[in-house]
């Protein structure tokens, strides 16, 4: 597993409540492909209050990319959005959720500047 990708979920899982998703409820089923292997993760979102598993449970939106796009979006390289109309995230069910989870992804990295005139 990756490390961006791994590190996402756990944040969430730690968080367990983030107000930039209070208005949303639902399931949301990553399936991350690497090679010939899928990874499934659920992130369930209940006005706010986050929960990650690792499974195959039923959902309301069902996400699904390449391992290596996923890791990506995971650092703030990449947006979701934009993503999903070039075809590079697939989004199928309630695509409220996709908006809802957009919010949880890191925006870009900022660049170092230095502390200099």
């Amino acid at each position: 597993m990756s490390d961006a990708t791994e590190d996402f979920f756990e944040e969430l899982e730690r968080r367990g409540h983030e107000p930039l998703v209070g208005k949303f409820s639902g399931n949301v089923r990553f399936e991350l492909r690497k090679g010939k292997r899928t990874v499934r993760w659920v992130l369930t979102i209940d006005h706010g209050d986050v929960t990650v598993s690792r499974g195959d449970s039923v959902a309301a939106c069902t996400i699904a990319a390449d391992m290596s796009f996923f890791d990506r979006l995971c650092r703030g390289e990449v947006n979701a959005m934009a993503a999903t109309l070039r075809g590079a995230l697939v989004c199928t069910g309630d695509a409220d959720l996709l908006l809802a989870v957009q919010r949880l992804f890191p925006g870009p990295p900022q660049p170092v500047t230095s502390g200099g005139r």
